[in-house]
């Protein structure tokens, strides 16, 4: 099988080849740190030999767990979780599908939803009138079972649940994804009888495509969860600790992504010409924001969808503030052949492409913009996939995080915790009274009074 391949040639004229590999050696120890587990954060490593450890009876239990799901005809599986909890496998199954599967008849294979992720009335509202006179399924995913949003949602929809078929057949349609022992959702999964699948102690949310977090709702998608998993296997294969930095292209991005921080690229785009793309660079911005962003420091990740963002955004990569960088995952053969008609009239001018496949258009946008954009003094990364399948999106993401460790410790963070997120929480609950908040109510009803 071939490989993703990582393309460097568009940094040369702002950082030197000598500044890029004297980071080597570094990498080389902080890549045996994460597989020794001796690296900060070292409680949440569970994910840098996962992809080899996942048995074929734990890959077989997710698809006979979506067989059982389709035998029962369901339309919809919605799966209930935030941040981790849900993007993996919303990137994974937005990039694997039909653009148009939403609207399309319904089949063999269940549409997978979304809910749990935001506090919006309206998509909670309008979620459970399409749900209530459909037939589905639901997921709940969260260690602790009391996450805010995804605890609200599966609290509505449970009952939901629970009212359309009554407590037994509810039962059998719901599944939980938590904790092995500790939790609300793990009590309340024991006692109702829900199938259960573990999440790691191990593993952090942003690190869990790979797990049952993602992998349940992309078998329930019809997809090959199989094929995903061998291509991560073999990425975590070819950067192992052992493979030197020359041959490790995760250490050579987390080297590249340093060298061009510290001389002032402070903002990392994620680039896509495919909008199949467009949650995977969701998920890569909480990856590498949720690792990387704290103390201080950080390479702020941003992303665009082209060629349509070149009609918004492209103005300011062009000629705005020159702190940024771009990494560009460029698709080396699409699935369909569609090709540029000939036309009488020629209107539109476009009859010098006659005969040729969008995609080739679409290929000298690609290379045209980066050309602009180097020329304009922004770097350019490029990350070449033969085709977008399950095995390439595999390595991809193992790609993405590895790097991501790497890149964490080169920083001096710790990649795997994420204080931070506890600030808004606090505030929240303080502003609705949540037991045992109640000074931090008084002092904060205090604070926007004045």
């Amino acid at each position: 099988m071939k490989s993703i391949a990582l393309q460097l040639e568009r940094i040369g004229g702002f950082v030197s080849k000598d500044a890029v590999t004297a980071y080597a050696p570094a990498l080389q120890q902080y890549n045996a740190a994460l597989h020794d587990k001796t690296g900060r954060g070292a409680d949440f490593l569970g994910w840098v030999n996962l992809p080899s450890s996942i048995t074929d009876a734990e890959l077989t239990d997710y698809e006979n767990t979506a067989k059982a799901l389709r035998r029962k005809d369901i339309e919809f599986f919605v799966v209930i979780g935030i941040g981790g909890s849900y993007l993996g496998a919303k990137a994974v199954i937005d990039a694997l599908s039909d653009s148009f599967a939403q609207l399309k008849p319904f089949y063999n294979t269940p549409r997978v939803l979304f809910a749990g992720q935001n506090l919006s009335e309206d998509y909670l509202a309008e979620l459970r009138d399409l749900l209530c006179d459909r037939e589905y399924a639901m997921a709940v995913i969260s260690k602790s079972g009391t996450t805010t949003e995804p605890a609200i949602a599966f609290r509505l929809l449970k009952r939901d649940l629970e009212e359309k078929y009554g407590k037994d057949e509810a039962q059998s349609r719901i599944i939980a994804i938590t904790d092995a022992k500790r939790g609300a959702l793990r009590k309340l999964a024991d006692t109702e009888g829900y199938k259960t699948y573990v999440i790691s102690d191990d593993i952090g949310g942003r690190y869990s495509v790979l797990t049952p977090v993602g992998l349940l709702a992309i078998a329930v998608a019809g997809l090959d969860i199989r094929a995903l998993v061998k291509g991560a296997v073999d990425m975590e294969q070819a950067s192992d600790k052992n493979v030197p930095y020359e041959k490790n292209l995760p250490m050579q991005y987390a080297a590249v992504r340093n060298v061009l921080y510290h001389s002032g690229k402070i903002i990392e785009i994620l680039v896509n010409y495919n909008p199949k793309l467009h949650y995977f660079a969701e998920w890569w911005k909480q990856l590498y924001g949720e690792s990387e962003g704290k103390e201080g420091k950080g390479i702020f990740p941003a992303s665009v969808d082209n060629t349509s963002d070149l009609h918004s955004m492209g103005q300011y990569i062009q000629e705005g503030e020159r702190r940024l960088f771009e990494t560009v995952i460029s698709i080396s053969a699409p699935a369909h052949n569609l090709r540029i008609p000939a036309d009488s009239d020629n209107l539109d001018g476009l009859n010098f492409l006659a005969g040729k496949r969008v995609n080739a258009v679409n290929r000298m946008a690609e290379l045209g913009t980066a050309l602009a954009h180097v020329d304009g003094g922004v770097p350019n990364l490029r990350i070449e996939i033969p085709e977008l399948n399950a095995y390439y999106l595999g390595q991809l993401i193992y790609f993405f995080e590895k790097a991501c460790g790497l890149s964490g410790y080169t920083l001096g963070v710790n990649p795997f915790d994420q204080p931070g997120v506890e600030a808004y929480k606090k505030n929240m609950f303080a502003l609705l009274d949540k037991p045992g908040y109640e000074e931090a109510s008084k002092a904060i009803k205090l604070l926007i009074n004045k």
